[in-house]
């Protein structure tokens, strides 16, 4: 590994560590404690959107290990990092309307507990994927272009 991208693959397995940790333990815990309050459809539905979320955040960061491994091999400019881009876009997508289906939850808790500050958490968690999305998309296109420009460069040549 090179020492540029290395420090960035170690925050990327730092950071999905609590993710799995979550997915083993804390999800069918905080799933069981909810089971007296809300109705059982509720309650499974809500866990299957927080898996789905997980896995989708699993993935980008794996498309994000890849980005690295590409930029370590110096073919940061090819087909294959505007594709892990496109992935990590589309599945920062998917995390942000998973966690769009659980802000019902969110409402049913914070008019539970009297406190409106858990929905105004609740709504930036489901906007923070949407902003990656975006930023994946931007450099996906520049990326794009940089490569069709490549390619033009080297046909002129």
């Amino acid at each position: 590994m090179k020492k540029e991208t290395l420090f960035l693959k170690v925050v990327l397995i730092v950071m999905a560590i609590p993710a799995l940790v979550m997915c083993v333990y804390g999800l069918p815990a905080m799933a069981h404690s909810m089971m007296p309050d809300f109705p059982d459809i509720k309650v499974y539905l809500s866990a299957l959107a927080a898996y789905v979320a997980s896995i989708a955040y699993l993935f980008t960061l794996l498309q994000a290990f890849k980005l690295l491994r590409y930029i370590d091999k110096n073919i940061a400019f090819s087909g294959a990092s505007v594709l892990a881009l496109k992935k990590i876009k589309r599945a920062a997508v998917v995390v942000s309307l998973m966690f769009a289906c659980n802000l019902p939850l969110f409402y049913f808790v914070a008019n539970g507990a009297d406190a409106p500050g858990i929905m105004v958490i609740g709504l930036f968690v489901t906007c923070a994927p949407v902003v990656i999305a975006v930023f994946a998309a931007v450099l996906e296109k520049l990326l794009k272009n940089a490569i069709d420009l490549q390619d033009e460069q080297e046909l002129t040549v």
